[in-house]
């Protein structure tokens, strides 16, 4: 081989060596990513409310799994509330298969509720609680719903609780409206002490756990006048409190930047 051919040669072989090199340290250097599994409000579905939140996290870097929740409005309660966990849970374990480092689990309106229930249950980075909405405590849904729950007990008691019925369901913007429902399951979603208690929840968190509470300014007066205190008495040690000037619907786009600010505060990125 000729001397001009050789160091040719030689140089194409170091420029391939320098390029393999270059690109291994961006690579190291890339933070690993971080994973939100996000969840709608009542009679929502992915492709609503949250799906512009979902957008967003995807085009800063994050891996997100926007869950179809058994309180959407394709599935009216059709599973219990443990199956509900379950499906959270894979859906975080999907997240961190795929790469995610981080795994942190946001809710809207009743997603938010349920955020919270989750929060002193299951192992995620941290819980983030979007004008959180759906409290089974308040007097509101007792007076409403109380006989749609009583109905469904004696469905179940009855031995007719895997059998779709004509229940209800009660939402501030709407009122009270009809589902239909698989008794047994929509039980578990409404029973007053159970896990939509959002009073019982907040007291259940565990203290470790990250949770970002978000309040937006120009909520349904009766969910700011709740959640305000359900977030001061929150017994987590590491709890933040955002309030975007939003309304109910708007809250989970108006959150984006914050949610990715915190997210990647609590990781350490």
């Amino acid at each position: 081989m000729r001397p001009a051919a050789k160091l040719f040669s030689f140089c194409a072989v170091l420029a391939a060596t320098l390029w393999l090199l270059v690109a291994a340290s961006a690579a190291f250097a890339q933070p690993a990513p971080i994973g939100v599994v996000v969840m709608h409000g009542k009679g929502g579905g992915p492709a609503f409310l949250v799906a512009d939140l979902a957008r967003r996290l995807e085009a800063a870097g994050y891996l997100v799994a926007n869950l179809d929740m058994p309180w959407s409005g394709r599935r009216n309660y059709d599973v219990p509330v443990a199956k509900g966990e379950e499906e959270v849970e894979a859906a975080l374990a999907g997240l961190r298969g795929k790469g995610a480092a981080k795994v942190f689990v946001a809710g809207h309106s009743q997603g938010g509720a349920f955020a919270l229930h989750l929060a002193g249950r299951i192992a995620a980075d941290g819980f983030i609680c979007i004008a959180p909405g759906g409290n089974v405590a308040n007097r509101f849904f007792r007076d409403n719903l109380g006989d749609a729950y009583a109905t469904a007990r004696q469905l179940v008691a009855e031995g007719k609780g895997t059998q779709v019925a004509r229940l209800a369901d009660y939402e501030n913007a709407r009122g009270t409206y009809p589902v239909a429902a698989v008794p047994e399951a929509y039980v578990t979603w409404f029973d007053p002490d159970g896990a939509m208690n959002m009073d019982r929840a907040a007291r259940a968190v565990n203290p470790g756990v990250p949770l970002l509470w978000i309040v937006p300014k120009r909520d349904y007066p009766g969910l700011i006048k709740a959640n305000l205190p359900l977030y001061r008495a929150l017994p987590s040690q590491r709890k933040a409190l955002y309030e975007p000037d939003a309304d109910h619907r708007g809250a989970p786009t108006a959150s984006a930047d914050e949610i990715v600010r915190w997210t990647k505060e609590v990781s350490g990125l």
